[in-house]
């Protein structure tokens, strides 16, 4: 294992389970120093635990992504915690599936406080932090923020947003030292998967497969690796990007 993140400070949402977790494990093992946060505290804390135990440094924390000042407070305590921050990774996310008909208000309303407003507060907050320390953001979108898939409008849309913030991001403050990057996941086997799992008898599957080329889905580890290539100086040129990793779905 390398030591690419030896000495970096990283705020990483999500991190209870899937690549969220399995994110947070990598950095560590290469040197980073983690504030690991998740709505799940016991899913979090045992991240942290499972962190120390390999010889790791990370503090974990119980956060709503949906919630600007709990955003806000939790950046500031992770700054003062590790002394800085270089880098800030929006993991948590939320799905569903529905026919169009039948999509709620409160699905529409929770996808977007939690894929859009989430990394949007806490990038907000963490801006000075990450401008000081010539930082970077990588944010986890989805091929669903590249293309449109059937049974997924709140998800999808939710999902186009995130892609703007991270392209605007990027052009806003490229200049100053701040890179902006998304990872933009295909089928990953990951507890997040229920979510999306209420196929009913009135939904064409054939529509819903079309978005997997491969016979197997990515694990959370495949998704965690070029996650920490974005947010290492090993893409030190790469800004703005939106990193497929979805066996080939997006290609054409």
């Amino acid at each position: 294992m390398t030591s690419r993140f030896e000495g970096k400070r990283i705020y990483i949402t999500g991190a209870a389970s899937g690549m969220g977790q399995a994110t947070a494990i990598q950095l560590a093992a290469e040197g980073a120093e983690l504030y690991c946060v998740d709505l799940n505290s016991e899913g979090v804390q045992n991240t942290v635990d499972a962190i120390k135990d390999a010889g790791g440094k990370a503090t974990a924390a119980t956060l709503n992504v949906s919630v600007k000042d709990d955003c806000v407070s939790s950046i500031a305590n992770a700054a003062e915690t590790m002394g800085g921050l270089d880098v800030l990774l929006n993991v948590a996310g939320l799905g569903g599936i529905a026919r169009f008909e039948n999509e709620t208000e409160q699905a529409w309303k929770l996808a977007f406080a939690v894929n859009v407003d989430g990394p949007f507060f806490l990038s907000q907050a963490a801006l000075p932090h990450l401008l000081e320390s010539k930082g970077n953001i990588v944010n986890v979108c989805s091929t669903a923020g590249l293309k449109g898939q059937a049974y997924m409008t709140s998800y999808v849309a939710s999902k186009h947003a995130l892609r703007g913030l991270t392209q605007t991001m990027a052009l806003e403050f490229g200049k100053r030292g701040l890179r902006v990057n998304a990872v933009c996941p295909g089928g990953t086997k990951t507890a997040f998967l229920a979510a999306f799992s209420n196929i009913t008898e009135d939904m064409d599957f054939s529509l819903i497969e079309r978005n997997s080329l491969q016979e197997e889905m990515a694990d959370a580890a495949d998704i965690a690796k070029s996650i920490c290539f974005l947010a290492s100086d090993d893409a030190s040129f790469v800004n703005g990007a939106m990193f497929a990793v979805d066996g080939g779905s997006t290609a054409g």
